[in-house]
């Protein structure tokens, strides 16, 4: 099974919710531009507050396809990417960026194509101070990220697959799609989704 292309199928919250609602990053990380897309294995990388250096090391380590996924000590306000690192990055065949912190250089970013996935915005530099890990577990938010789990991100948000439970999530997501497909059908006959589901009667509406 080709996984990246069977995980790439389904967004974001179909994955969520296929795994019993875990995975999910802070709402706040999103695509720099919506269409943005990423799938892929998670290099996994912690830097200082304010500090970049890990960046230039983990793009420079990490495996053509793999996703940078960056903990930056909760300094939000620096813009620890930019182009040159997102062009470097290109150039090894790194998947994507997801970031929990900002980035800068917004527009060429964008259009040199690249997956970031980041807070939002910010123009301060940061220094380069190499305190930090690499391929550890580092945690954003309430998930903890692990080498090698399974990174997804579109326009809703950012969710991490365990890397021991990726087929499950494929082919509960699949089944969870199929069942949509059912209420959609349902749902264009007329009735409403507290018929569909049963809750007229549950809840007395």
């Amino acid at each position: 099974m080709d996984i990246i292309k069977e995980l790439s199928q389904f967004s974001t919250p179909t994955l969520h919710e296929a795994l019993g609602q875990i995975g999910n990053l802070p709402y706040q990380i999103k695509p720099l531009s919506k269409n943005m897309k990423v799938c892929g294995p998670a290099y996994t990388v912690k830097a200082k507050a304010y500090m970049n250096i890990n960046l230039h090391r983990a793009y420079a380590y990490a495996k053509a396809g793999d996703v940078i996924v960056a903990d930056c000590s909760g300094g939000y306000e620096a813009g620890y990417w930019g182009d040159l690192l997102t062009l470097g990055a290109m150039k090894q065949g790194i998947a994507g960026l997801v970031i929990d912190g900002c980035v800068r250089d917004a527009d060429e970013i964008e259009a040199l194509g690249f997956p970031v996935f980041c807070r939002g915005l910010c123009i301060k530099g940061t220094g380069k101070d190499p305190e930090g890990s690499f391929n550890e577990p580092i945690t954003i938010g309430e998930v903890t990220i692990n080498a090698g789990d399974y990174i997804v991100g579109d326009r809703d948000g950012v969710v991490v697959i365990p890397k021991d439970r990726v087929l499950e999530a494929i082919e509960k997501a699949r089944a969870r799609e199929e069942k949509e497909v059912n209420t959609r059908a349902e749902l264009n006959k007329g009735l409403t989704s507290l018929q569909i589901y049963g809750w007229d009667k549950k809840f007395g509406y």
